[in-house]
């Protein structure tokens, strides 16, 4: 797998930061994954959002498990994620609140005439208010298409970086800073809705358990990047607007997952995208067997 390199008469000049990024990022290893987290320079050494932020830890969890990192693009828009954006080692671009999706879709097709022999990944990266209120034309167009990339939401169920106000995905009954009548109606059932729109994987968690979090964002981006598109949606709670204090967001999380739970585990899984993420499992398990016996 090729890593960038630095030139040796360059080398000296190059900030001491990039050269460390250079050197030991974990771009190219096979197993990277979330326990990469704290030691890895490129996983988010420093962030720009709240302390105690759970969307930070998510956002972490998002780049450690990206299958392809070195050939990944995310696309991200107006909200606390694109205040990350600045300080991770990947490819991103910033859109118009509400149209990620359609700037994904002309990415992965240019890319794919561009360099027809080379996997390019695609991930859109936004909240709640760019991907179900602002931004749902783009987002169910994308899914109609059958574009192959995969959209992450963070759902934080509300706007979180202009004070509080009402999205779609807050809870029905909930007081905003800036929705003081409260939620007037359910959660907008966006993985059911991305289900019957033709995803063909579509997993909704919060980021309390990392294993889990890992396996999903690995089986969307495999399958997006195979049979067409993935869905994926995070509870990222925004701990200044429901009142919490900075080391209270993961048990929020916690203590809204579960059976009967707004944020109960749920995964859909196309009986295509079945077959090929098998095959997957089984190619992987095939190959850890030969390493144990190569090693015995």
């Amino acid at each position: 797998m090729d890593k960038i390199k630095i030139n040796d008469e360059f080398f000296d000049i190059m900030p001491p930061e990039y050269q460390e990024l250079v050197e030991e990022a974990t771009y190219g290893k096979e197993d990277r994954g979330w326990k990469d987290v704290g030691v890895a320079k490129e996983l988010i050494e420093e962030h720009s959002l709240c302390a105690g932020c759970p969307e930070s830890i998510a956002f972490r969890y998002v780049l450690a498990c990206l299958p392809n990192p070195q050939d990944t693009v995310m696309v991200g828009s107006t909200g606390c994620t694109s205040l990350v954006f600045p300080h991770v080692a990947i490819h991103n671009i910033h859109s118009l609140f509400g149209n990620q999706n359609a700037v994904a879709s002309g990415l992965k097709r240019t890319l794919a005439l561009r360099f027809p022999d080379k996997v390019k990944d695609v991930v859109v990266l936004a909240g709640d208010g760019a991907t179900v209120d602002i931004g749902l034309d783009m987002t169910l167009q994308s899914w109609f298409r059958q574009e192959k990339f995969t959209t992450i939401c963070f759902d934080n169920e509300l706007y979180a970086n202009t004070g509080g106000q009402e999205s779609g995905l807050m809870q029905k009954g909930f007081v905003g800073k800036m929705a003081p009548a409260g939620k007037k109606f359910d959660k907008v059932p966006l993985p059911e809705i991305a289900r019957d729109s033709g995803c063909h994987y579509v997993a909704m968690m919060t980021v309390s358990k990392p294993n889990r979090v890992e396996k999903a964002i690995r089986n969307a981006i495999l399958v997006a990047r195979e049979i067409g598109p993935t869905y994926i949606q995070l509870y990222t709670p925004c701990i200044l607007e429901i009142g919490k204090q900075m080391m209270e967001g993961l048990q929020e999380m916690r203590d809204s997952e579960g059976p009967g739970k707004r944020f109960e585990f749920k995964e859909y899984i196309s009986d295509e995208a079945k077959v090929f993420l098998d095959e997957v499992d089984a190619e992987r398990k095939a190959k850890k067997k030969a390493l144990r016996a190569a090693r015995a």
